[in-house]
């Protein structure tokens, strides 16, 4: 199945099936929204289309870690539009309801765009094997089978993140607001760097299984390359073990 084919496919059979709702971690301070506000707010969404909003048509949620500071992790709604075979972006937020807040970026490129980067910028870009292989990464509420086909189109790609509010921090409430500099996010490359409690959790909300989607997935350790970033946080999680399929590339 074509990548550019399959993703508007599987928005559809999303919107067709839906998912449960995630609310927003945290409300930012602020007076409620007066008439004039809401007024105006109609007036728009007769008036004005959503632009590039409008073919951000592929959800998925994972977890980040902040790449300097691995502990600090926590549950990402990604809202991504696929730009061409090898490029696609995303918005991420706190949630999944109208109420979420905006909470980062990240692009995603394929493991042949990855080779054109110069050294010095690999450095920003998390490998997605990990995420994918160990069931982290999933797609609520679209078919087992569509949802398998995403992860085989995602399978040796790689993704940069800026995390720029940090609304959540592990399972509890973060930041009220978006304070302090953009934090550049990672992934879990290895059994026990994530939470665990940051996974029930999800998993419990959703009415989704890690463990049955790890299950599922494992067909698709064939297809897995050795990647960079894979040991990047191994020194702050020595006890963690690896994950079969995902490999540091020498």
């Amino acid at each position: 199945m074509a990548l550019r084919a399959s993703w508007p496919l599987l928005a559809l059979l999303a919107a067709c099936t839906g998912s449960d709702r995630v609310e927003p971690a945290v409300s930012p301070p602020g007076a409620d929204e007066t008439a004039r506000t809401n007024a105006l707010e109609a007036g728009a969404a007769l008036l004005q289309d959503n632009g590039p909003l409008a073919k951000m048509d592929v959800y998925v949620v994972g977890f980040h870690p902040m790449k300097e500071h691995p502990d600090q992790q926590m549950e990402a709604h990604h809202f991504c539009r696929q730009v061409n075979e090898d490029f696609a972006q995303c918005a991420l937020f706190d949630g999944n309801g109208v109420e979420a807040n905006l909470t980062g970026i990240e692009y995603i490129i394929s493991g042949s765009l990855f080779e054109t980067l110069p050294a010095e910028e690999r450095a920003y870009w998390h490998p997605h094997n990990g995420e994918i292989l160990s069931g982290q990464l999933v797609a609520p509420g679209i078919p087992e089978a569509a949802e398998l086909e995403l992860m085989r189109t995602k399978m040796n790609s790689y993704g940069k993140t800026w995390h720029t509010w940090h609304t959540r921090d592990g399972v509890e409430p973060g930041d009220p607001m978006p304070v302090g500099p953009a934090m550049l996010a990672w992934s879990f490359s290895r059994d026990g760097e994530v939470r665990p409690e940051l996974v029930t959790a999800r998993d419990q909300r959703m009415d989704i299984s890690t463990a049955e989607r790890r299950e599922a997935r494992s067909e698709l350790r064939e297809l897995a390359l050795p990647q960079e970033g894979v040991d990047a946080l191994r020194d702050h999680f020595p006890h963690a073990t690896p994950i079969p399929g995902v490999d540091q590339r020498q």
